[in-house]
């Protein structure tokens, strides 16, 4: 099993990365392999919905968005890591994932890979930051990875997460129910055949005359 890490923190070395690789390491202990990749340092741009990709299979800007296209597909889960700025995510990071989850939407099946969200403030504004995340998993029928406390770490610095000791448990903790769940999907899946099946005869605009 694999899950792929991303990194949109511009800091390689920060409290996100901290953060992350105490994730990793559980994820690693139970037998899942770990693929990073580093998205804010990047120079990555946003979305300019030319639906290009509905023709094409792949975004019209051709950079790290499509270089990670084949690997979520191959990845059971996803992990997404951000610092917080003004009580969002990283901008680059949500550039990243409104191309990354709107051009694999008719190329990469989605259904039951867990995602989850990791986030690392000073202070305060990681719960929205943490909400803001998790939105692309749930309009992906993707499971979301619940932890011991929301997935998030305190402090100015790589150091300062060192003694946030209930950030990096709750870390921990996530690494080994990702674990857990993906497996658990494998074998429901195994013995039922498949994923749930997926309606999608409406798309309703709210359009009146």
């Amino acid at each position: 099993m694999k899950v792929l890490v991303i990194n949109g923190s511009p800091h390689p070395k920060g409290c996100t990365d901290r953060a992350l690789r105490e994730v990793e390491e559980s994820l690693r202990a139970a037998g899942v392999e770990v693929e990073r990749i580093e998205v804010g340092v990047k120079d990555v741009r946003g979305c300019i919905g030319c639906n290009f990709c509905r023709e094409h299979g792949r975004c019209v800007f051709n950079d790290i968005v499509n270089e990670t296209a084949p690997k979520l597909a191959e990845a059971d889960g996803m992990i997404v890591g951000t610092p917080v700025y003004y009580a969002g995510a990283n901008g680059q990071v949500l550039a990243f994932l409104d191309r990354l989850f709107y051009s694999t939407s008719l190329t990469v099946d989605k259904r039951m890979k867990v995602g989850a969200a990791v986030v690392s403030s000073r202070r305060a504004g990681s719960t929205s930051a943490f909400d803001e995340i998790n939105k692309y998993f749930t309009i992906s029928a993707m499971p979301i990875v619940s932890s011991t406390y929301w997935n998030e770490v305190h402090g100015f610095t790589a150091e300062d997460v060192e003694d946030d000791k209930e950030g990096l448990q709750t870390m921990r903790n996530l690494g080994r129910n990702m674990a857990f769940l993906m497996k658990g999907i494998r074998m429901a899946a195994e013995a039922d055949g498949g994923f749930p099946q997926q309606e999608r005869a409406f798309f309703t605009n709210f359009h009146t005359e």
